[in-house]
């Protein structure tokens, strides 16, 4: 089978961890986790999720205040229409054992997969992510994700494609994305050009960034915020390679 959607995340202690998918197709695969105690430089043999347990679909990720280790996850079925449908895993041992939250909407009227996640302030969070909408979804928590309102249609356009962000240091909000719907009767639509939009309420955004323009497929974007106060983008450059970027969230100029 094909391995898919790779994820490493960094607890604050504790091993680098290495979520990805195994299976012959989205609607079929499942979860498995490998562990590195040295930075990556060698790793644990496989471990497939507990049945039901995913792993992050494709976005880091997030530890909270308490230690507890919350996943954005998404699932995809063969149904017609099919249900794309967001949910999250959280755990409180390290990725011992997980407890699954959701699905938090029927992924039917916002069919949403792939979500990443954002801190607000105090127990609040923001899911936002890819949909078959044209436009970015959002669902909020108020309580550090053990329950979520109601999803939206956000301010963003979404053209099926991927997306991520991050909470920096200071609060600030990234989101790296295409800035472009989807294209009627067809799959998804342009992925091109490639966006960095910033907010400080993850409400309203401004335009940041221009990372890509030309004609072409500029995809699956990452983006964390290192230790040093900079932010590190990488995305898919035309289904041929893939470009890293690091910039410095200060020196932006908004508009």
């Amino acid at each position: 089978h094909p391995t898919w959607n790779p994820v490493l995340f960094q607890p604050k202690e504790g091993p680098l961890m290495l979520f990805y998918k195994v299976g012959p197709n989205p609607e079929q695969w499942w979860g498995e986790l490998k562990t590195s105690d040295d930075g990556g430089k060698s790793w644990s043999a496989a471990r497939k999720l507990p049945e039901g347990i995913l792993g992050p679909i494709k976005n880091k990720p997030v530890q909270l205040p308490n230690g507890d280790i919350l996943s954005p996850t998404s699932n995809e079925t063969h149904e017609k229409p099919s249900k794309w449908s967001v949910h999250f895993e959280r755990s409180s041992d390290l990725g011992q054992t997980w407890q699954k939250i959701g699905p938090v909407h029927d992924g039917v009227k916002i069919q949403a997969i792939q979500p990443s996640l954002l801190f607000l302030g105090g127990d609040k969070l923001l899911a936002l992510g890819r949909s078959r909408q044209d436009r970015v979804f959002e669902i909020r928590s108020d309580d550090g994700g053990k329950t979520w309102g109601e999803m939206k249609l956000g301010t963003l356009p979404n053209n099926n494609s991927g997306t991520d962000a991050v909470t920096l240091a200071d609060g600030t909000h990234l989101i790296i994305y295409n800035h472009i719907a989807g294209t009627p009767g067809k799959w998804g639509g342009k992925r091109t050009p490639l966006n960095l939009a910033i907010s400080k309420d993850a409400q309203n955004w401004n335009a940041a960034l221009v990372l890509e323009s030309d004609p072409g497929e500029y995809s699956y974007p990452a983006i964390i915020q290192t230790k040093d106060g900079l932010v590190h983008i990488t995305y898919t450059w035309q289904r041929k390679k893939v470009k890293h970027i690091v910039l410095d969230p200060a020196k932006l100029t908004t508009q």
